[in-house]
């Protein structure tokens, strides 16, 4: 079985796609065969054949060469809005075993799989699920993305908190920077390494 890690973070829009995209391109340099999910997804444009295709899961196949969007992505949603508001438009209930099946299928192939959540550790999927106990029944170490801007410590430590209190492993985080300009960038940085429990694994610089 593929050794695998679950991507979090801080918040929408911190940074989980390209920092998970920076990770898969690592993993390839040291020779390993790395391949991505991104389980659930909303946001999305639909081809003239009906086919739903998101940004983010486009970048995580031209990363990891995988051409099986179904496979990887098993629920895309046309709205760009909150995945449990999106599903319950469709008249579609996620289901954790259907997202089990898929990672247990894509591991086969793979070295490492890495599987990105959809927005912050609480986000909902559905009444009585959230991005949480996907990763709980996952059961992966976690990899928290810090998007890196006023509020990040707050925030940071709020997520690293609720990640260990569920009872997952919190494997490290990664630092991306999210705004041009960030006052202090250098010093939040060094709160942040100190106060975060679990080790800086990337520092990722604003590409704008």
């Amino acid at each position: 079985m593929a050794q695998a890690y679950f991507i979090t973070g801080t918040d929408t829009d911190c940074g989980k796609t390209h920092s998970t995209v920076k990770l898969i391109h690592q993993l390839q340099a040291q020779g390993q065969r790395a391949l991505a999910m991104k389980p659930v997804a909303s946001g999305c444009q639909r081809l003239a054949d009906g086919t739903l295709v998101n940004d983010d899961v486009e970048r995580l196949c031209a990363a990891s060469g995988q051409h099986d969007r179904a496979l990887m992505s098993p629920y895309r949603f046309e709205p760009a809005i909150s995945p449990h508001l999106a599903a319950a438009e469709a008249g579609i209930e996620i289901s954790l075993e259907h997202i089990l099946q898929h990672y247990r299928q894509l591991a086969v192939d793979a070295d490492v799989v890495l599987v990105e959540g959809a927005g912050g550790w609480f986000a909902p999927l559905g009444d009585t699920l959230s991005i949480q106990e996907l990763a709980q029944a996952l059961a992966l170490p976690v990899i928290l993305v810090v998007g890196m801007k006023l509020g990040c410590i707050n925030h940071a430590r709020l997520s690293a908190q609720a990640i260990q209190a569920s009872g997952c492993k919190l494997a490290g985080w990664i630092a991306n920077r999210v705004v041009a300009d960030q006052p202090r960038y250098a010093e939040n940085l060094a709160t942040l390494r100190q106060l975060l429990p679990a080790p800086l694994l990337l520092e990722l610089p604003w590409e704008g």
